[in-house]
């Protein structure tokens, strides 16, 4: 009884070492030299985009005090002819209501909302080309245009004793 029992297929399962997992590949490891690089480019593209609008703007600043500069007349008074009409002009136009029982020649439709003419709405017509517009909508327009929507005639006041509008014509 002195001997122990010895068991032939255990006999060396202890002295063996497990094989090793394979390790997963491991990425280089990230430089902060590349994210430098990263941000100090990113930087130049914003600085160039900057420095692109800068310039562009600079540019037009030139262009337009070179032609105020060497004709201010003609400069100034294409900058009037350009700028809406005075509140009392555009109230004294002509106001019509609309109604459909006619069929009108012309189109029966606004040109700035593009909605029909609906029967009873009050329209404006400009007296120099006949153009008819809903009332809101051409008020709007010529606060800060001088001219008609659809066929690009001036409009403005003339002197004299009363005021009515006349058609400028571009020379």
């Amino acid at each position: 009884m002195g001997t122990p029992l010895r068991m032939p297929h255990m006999s060396t399962c202890s002295n063996v070492a497990p094989a090793p997992a394979p390790e997963a590949p491991r990425a280089p490891p990230s430089s902060p030299l590349d994210y430098d690089v990263v941000v100090i480019l990113a930087a130049m593209l914003c600085a160039l985009v900057c420095a692109l609008g800068l310039n562009s703007m600079l540019q037009c600043v030139v262009r337009c005090t070179r032609r105020a500069v060497a004709d201010p007349v003609g400069w100034v008074a294409h900058r009037r002819a350009s700028a809406g009409l005075k509140r009392e002009d555009v109230v004294a136009l002509p106001v019509v209501t609309y109604s459909a029982s006619p069929p009108a020649a012309a189109a029966a439709g606004c040109a700035i909302c593009l909605s029909d003419f609906a029967d009873g709405e009050r329209m404006r017509v400009l007296p120099v080309c006949g153009h008819r517009f809903h009332v809101v909508c051409i008020d709007r327009w010529l606060a800060s245009h001088g001219s008609c929507p659809t066929c690009r005639r001036r409009l403005s006041e003339s002197g004299g004793g009363h005021r009515h509008l006349q058609v400028l014509t571009a020379v």
